[in-house]
């Protein structure tokens, strides 16, 4: 087994605890425009994906273009709704900050989100210290997740080789990036989260799955001594 020389985190679901803020927000938006659909299917369909992403899908459904006047609304209102309710995921800060210690600072958070949403969510929770300008978003390259492009772009800004890589995600669209880096993925599996079984994620190339970040750090340690 291989030692990793960086850790690198997504987001959304993995360090905060902010989808079911920004899904709600969507799907009150997208009823509004026309397209009456559900939490629950706003959840599936949306999650782990960027909202121009999906711009025919959501157009096919409402009949109106999807303007940047209407995506300008979204990312105010959702933003809203963030800094008034977004919380850590359970475990994640000091799990950051063991790592952090870990790698000797060699960690960064790469999510399909816009920058300001990451940098945002990451200076409310108490991590920004942490991953400094190590901050790298899908917006600002040629293709988002699924495809490697933000992860390749993070390890290369670390000087890391992505087989030196372990990549901590939630969803299979984060894992298929990861995997496709060429990074080991560990997915992280919550018991009440309900967007992605273990088995989807180990399917789309996790090599483990585990519950709590909490655990995130010994685990890492593990790895590290086995390999060593």
């Amino acid at each position: 087994m291989t030692a990793f020389d960086a850790v690198l985190f997504d987001c959304d679901g993995v360090l905060v605890d902010s989808e079911s803020i920004t899904n709600r927000v969507l799907c009150t938006m997208l009823n509004e425009a026309g397209w009456a659909i559900s939490q629950g299917d706003c959840t599936r369909d949306f999650i782990g994906k960027t909202v121009r992403s999906q711009a025919a899908v959501i157009e096919a459904h409402t009949g109106k273009p999807l303007t940047d006047a209407w995506m300008a609304e979204f990312y105010e209102r959702r933003n809203a709704a963030l800094r008034a309710e977004l919380v850590a995921i359970a475990g994640a800060l000091e799990a950051v900050r063991q790592i952090h210690a870990l790698c000797s600072g060699r960690i960064a958070c790469a999510s399909g989100a816009d920058r300001a949403k990451v940098e945002m969510q990451l200076a409310k929770v108490g991590m920004a210290p942490y991953f400094d300008s190590r901050v790298f978003s899908g917006h600002e390259l040629p293709r988002s997740k699924p495809f490697p492009d933000v992860y390749l772009a993070a390890a290369q800004a670390l000087g890391v080789a992505p087989g030196r890589c372990l990549v901590v995600e939630d969803t299979v669209t984060g894992v298929q990036a990861g995997v496709a880096a060429g990074a080991t993925v560990w997915g992280y599996f919550p018991a009440d989260q309900g967007h992605a079984s273990a088995e989807q994620l180990l399917e789309a190339g996790a090599s483990c799955v585990f519950g709590h970040m909490g655990e995130l750090p010994a685990m890492f340690e593990v790895v590290q001594r086995t390999a060593a």
